[in-house]
């Protein structure tokens, strides 16, 4: 017979057990999609009065006892007796280590397991099997042979805190189990962090690949759920949904349901993006020819007649570079008279750059723009040599320089505006697509400024770039984050996609706002007279009036549009009609437009809002 649990010591793990003190309590997992509950996670809990009040303190003091497997399949046991009882429905998830798994679930699942002093042998069908092994798994064999058996008994596999860097990649691909839970780093504040939501498209990429099942642990707040609905990840877990407690949970909580039963699509945040780290100087190598630092000046003329376009000659000495010797002062030398009979002969080195620029082939290209903004031009002339390890590879040019970087960033741009960061046109044109296949009204505005040419040319672009700021900062206000999304699509173009009711009142109060403080940033007199004098599109000098927003609105029904590209376009005919009615707003039906023939939509083209930015 076992001990009661009152005579057992409650300083002693095996007394604990022996027992039978270990409770279990109960944490459910829902179904995103069917907003339903599908199981629960067992999770052992102490008795009043123990010494270890947490299943760390258990754990640490059953490792010292030695005892830490008898722990395992005893905290199994209670566990699979709950689901005996009869009042536990769906899946049971239960914690097991590999060791465990090995050592012991092979005989354990041949025989099935049997509960306490009844006798009764428990069934394993619909039990997951949550592997927890902290520490590496050397034996995947072994593992695998254990896998089967449980398998055969009718148990499943779930990976647990896939990401905390403790659980394998290796592992995921080998032992193919049916579920894998998302470490709860990853979930918490996802609606707030894009490189997180980037690691849970990641992960839903894998799962697919290996066909499992997506389980986001420590879902809290309803933000994170939204996200986690909108992503498709189909399995969640967290306090959101109910805490640990003795009996299980069977309905959902009301503000959970709430949050999966909304028509509203989540807004989803953008990593910031930066210069592609990939690129480095290597992209810019040109294979040329050297001289040595006894060569003359008679052959390095001859080495460039050899290669017309060749900008200048590194001049090395036993494979590391001592000099760049540039076409440019090769040749103005050699059109001073009698240079050839006097300098003919002279070393080479004499007219180098001794101190040249020498660029490793390894360096990112993003850390050559301080090569863009030095005071010292000589290396975008002349060019620069790369290196490898100090050893010569070859050439580069500040033309190559100049392209690569402009390239690089007018694609990150497109991502994040540069002057706001806020989302560029990759990120909009995305959520207008999401926004029409969740197939629900939404509005779609595009804000513009008056008269911001004429403010930009009279007081130049750092104060027009406050301007622009300013713009985003009073429409970014008039945005509920979680439901309206804000992208800059370059110069004075913004663009709104507002799911909330308000969205007019939201919009007016954005205008108000941005009128009054933009004439802040107009001198005393250009405030008294309500504008300035400056130059037209025509440079015909005519007065200006103060630079106020207009925002076209287009409220977007289901069915009228098919692609990103319509809604861009007829937002932007709404925005033409708002800049002539001189209305702030101006509200347009949601009648399809179709784009000319060759027309891109303004939200999609990042060289045209370029194109557009001063006008």
């Amino acid at each position: 017979m076992p001990e009661t649990l009152r005579d057992a010591d409650p300083h002693s793990v095996r007394r604990l057990i022996a027992a039978q003190g270990l409770q279990m309590h109960l944490q459910p997992i829902i179904d995103v999609a069917a907003h339903r509950v599908i199981g629960h996670e067992a999770l052992v809990r102490t008795p009043a009065g123990c010494a270890w009040r947490t299943p760390e303190q258990l754990f640490d003091a059953a490792a010292r006892e030695g005892c830490i497997l008898e722990l395992e399949l005893a905290c199994v046991r209670t566990a699979l007796q709950r689901r005996l009882e009869g009042a536990l429905h769906g899946l049971l998830f239960i914690n097991v280590s590999a060791t465990a798994l090995v050592r012991r679930a092979l005989d354990a699942a041949s025989r099935g397991w049997h509960g306490g002093t009844m006798g009764q042998t428990l069934p394993l069908a619909g039990v997951v099997l949550e592997v927890t092994e902290h520490e590496r798994v050397h034996d995947i064999d072994a593992l695998q042979q254990a896998l089967a058996v449980w398998r055969g008994a009718g148990a499943a596999l779930a990976l647990d805190d896939f990401g905390d860097g403790r659980s394998s990649l290796r592992l995921w691909s080998e032992l193919h189990p049916e579920y894998v839970k998302i470490d709860k780093y990853f979930t918490r504040q996802v609606h707030t962090n894009g490189h997180k939501l980037q690691t849970l498209r990641a992960l839903q990429h894998l799962a697919q690949t290996f066909g499992a099942q997506l389980i986001a642990e420590g879902v809290e707040q309803a933000d994170e759920l939204r996200v986690l609905r909108d992503l498709g990840i189909p399995l969640a877990q967290g306090y959101l949904f109910g805490r640990p407690q003795p009996e299980p949970i069977c309905e959902l909580p009301a503000d959970a349901l709430t949050v999966l039963r909304e028509r509203e699509i989540a807004v989803l945040p953008e990593a910031h993006r930066v210069v592609n780290r990939a690129l480095t100087a290597r992209a810019l190598l040109i294979t040329a020819p050297t001289l040595g630092p006894r060569d003359t000046n008679e052959q390095a003329l001859e080495c460039f007649r050899g290669h017309p376009g060749l900008h200048a000659i590194a001049i090395v000495d036993d494979g590391r570079p001592v000099g760049l010797l540039a076409r440019r002062v090769l040749q103005e030398r050699a059109l001073h008279r009698y240079f050839r009979e006097l300098q003919g002969r002279d070393r080479c080195l004499t007219l180098a750059n001794q101190e040249p620029l020498c660029v490793d082939v390894h360096t990112p290209i993003e850390r050559l723009t301080e090569v863009l903004t030095s005071a010292d031009q000589t290396y975008l002339r002349d060019g620069f040599i790369l290196t490898d390890q100090g050893r010569y590879v070859g050439l580069g040019t500040g033309e190559q320089l100049v392209r690569r970087v402009t390239e690089a960033r007018i694609e990150a741009a497109r991502h994040a505006n540069p002057l706001t960061s806020l989302p560029g046109n990759v990120p909009l044109t995305l959520h207008i697509e999401r926004l029409l296949e969740n197939g629900e009204p939404f509005t779609a505005c595009y804000a513009d400024l008056n008269h911001f040419k004429a403010f930009n040319d009279h007081y130049g672009y750092w104060r027009g770039d406050e301007m622009i700021r300013l713009q985003a900062r009073c429409l970014s206000a008039a945005c509920d984050p979680r439901r309206d999304f804000i992208g800059h699509v370059g110069g004075d173009d913004f663009v709104l996609l507002m799911q909330s009711p308000d969205w007019e009142p939201r919009l007016q109060a954005a205008v108000h706002s941005f009128n009054e403080q933009a004439r802040t940033l107009y001198d005393e007199a250009a405030r008294q007279a309500g504008g300035i004098m400056a130059e037209d599109r025509h440079g015909t000098l005519r007065f200006h009036p103060l630079t106020t927003v207009s925002i076209g609105v287009l409220r977007v029904q289901p069915g009228h549009y098919r692609t990103a590209e319509q809604v861009a376009s007829a937002a932007a005919h709404a925005k033409h009609q708002a800049k002539l009615s001189r209305s702030g707003l101006y509200s347009l039906d949601s009648a399809p437009i179709e784009p000319a023939a060759g027309a891109g939509a303004p939200a999609v083209s990042t060289a045209e809002a370029g194109a557009d930015a001063r006008q």
